[in-house]
């Protein structure tokens, strides 16, 4: 049945709407250009739904498009988000409705690379994790320039304990702050757990403090106590964002390499079910962990993998490194068989892979992970992930032994 398809050319200030008939080969019927305002992206879809309008396409232009895409989204039965760089132009051939133009018929020929955009739901989620990511390196970022600053202080704090935002070192570092400078008195608020002894660590804090340095310090501290209060804010706003899928989280979790941490954000960009995608092989080709291919007369000249997600890339990475050390594990097996022939890198990255398809078999198919490697399951590991789970405000049951 014959319908109109519109094709919106995205920048800051300006939308260029072209409107056609798919299934027409003429010149577009309608060209209107409108700001991006609240208002005209409300006249916008006024006039698209006066045409009959029942699916736009758009370019992904920086984050220019969520508005409109926002606006849209309610009302039309059929929305598009296109790859800037499949629509590129000819270099010295480029203006705002011939991109719309080139961009409708792109569409229609199947040649666009279509970026995958999750509901609502799904979308606050990635906000929560990704924001959660931000705030986490920010707080590594503080605790290197941390640090420095103990080392410009000619305080070798870090050199005796190995957890300088440990307890013990946070008890020293909020002291000196706050005016002490007695290193034996600094050095009685150490435990006695810590491996050094307490003369090692008053002679690490003998120096002369200035007090520049001290308001410095105790700055440092205020801001890195901010971070960690919301961080731990956005972990409990993201459990309970996600309670309704705690089976999901739990099941990927139990996965060597994951933690409830980074199930949920795994969760976050490819949803409880992975619904989103027909199979595993689907998902790894999307975040990036497959093998590329760059074929022409019948020879494959790189098998580079493609960029894909990159926060879903960064998490199974991290997995993939974790779990070939998980002691007895299937993939640290697979990953000592594959090492003499692919090469440390090239081994975690096709354990990644591996982790990547299981996790869309976990998720989509909703089966729990079951461990074939010679060593059974770790308690050690089950009772940190029930704790970890409890801390974030999932309802945890263990297991009957």
């Amino acid at each position: 049945m014959p319908y109109n398809i519109a094709a919106v050319d995205v920048h800051k200030k300006v939308l260029m709407v072209v409107i056609s008939d798919a299934a027409s080969e003429d010149l577009p019927l309608f060209r209107r250009r409108f700001a991006s305002s609240a208002s005209d992206r409300q006249h916008l879809l006024a006039w698209l739904q006066q045409h009959g309008v029942q699916e736009v396409v758009m370019e992904s232009t920086a984050q220019y498009w969520k508005p409109l895409w926002l606006d849209l989204e309610p009302h039309m039965p059929r929305l598009h988000l296109a790859h800037a760089y499949s629509n590129r132009a000819p270099k010295g051939r480029k203006h705002d409705f011939g991109d719309a133009e080139r961009l409708l018929r792109r569409l229609l020929c199947g040649e666009l690379i279509l970026s995958f955009v999750p509901d609502a739901e799904q979308r606050h989620w990635r906000m929560l994790m990704r924001g959660k990511l931000q705030l986490v390196r920010e707080r590594v970022r503080l605790s290197n320039q941390l640090e420095a600053l103990l080392e410009q202080m000619r305080i070798k704090l870090s050199s005796v304990i190995s957890a300088l935002l440990g307890l013990s070192g946070r008890r020293i570092l909020e002291a000196l702050a706050e005016g002490q400078s007695d290193p034996e008195a600094l050095a009685e608020l150490g435990d006695r757990r810590l491996q050094c002894s307490k003369e090692e660590l008053a002679e690490a804090l003998r120096a002369p403090v200035e007090p520049l340095q001290r308001k410095m310090l105790r700055w440092s501290l205020e801001r890195l106590k901010l971070l960690d209060q919301q961080i731990q804010q956005m972990d409990q706003c993201a459990a309970e964002a996600m309670r309704r899928y705690a089976e999901a989280v739990m099941r990927l979790a139990e996965m060597p390499g994951f933690s409830a941490d980074s199930a949920q954000q795994f969760i976050a960009e490819v949803g409880p079910r992975a619904q989103a995608f027909a199979s595993a092989a689907q998902l790894a080709s999307w975040i990036g962990v497959c093998p590329g291919r760059e074929q022409s007369a019948e020879h494959n000249y790189s098998s580079r993998s493609a960029k894909g997600n990159a926060y879903a890339r960064r998490i199974l990475s991290q997995a993939a490194q974790a779990a070939v050390k998980r002691r007895g594990s299937y993939f640290q097996l697979t990953f000592r068989r594959w090492l003499p022939r692919l090469g440390y890198q090239a081994a975690v990255w096709a354990i990644a892979h591996k982790l990547c398809r299981l996790a869309w078999k976990i998720l989509h198919d909703a089966v729990p992970y079951q461990e074939h490697g010679p060593l059974p399951p770790s308690k050690d590991r089950t009772r940190r992930m029930i704790r970890e789970l409890r801390r974030l405000g999932y309802s945890v049951t263990p297991p009957v032994a």
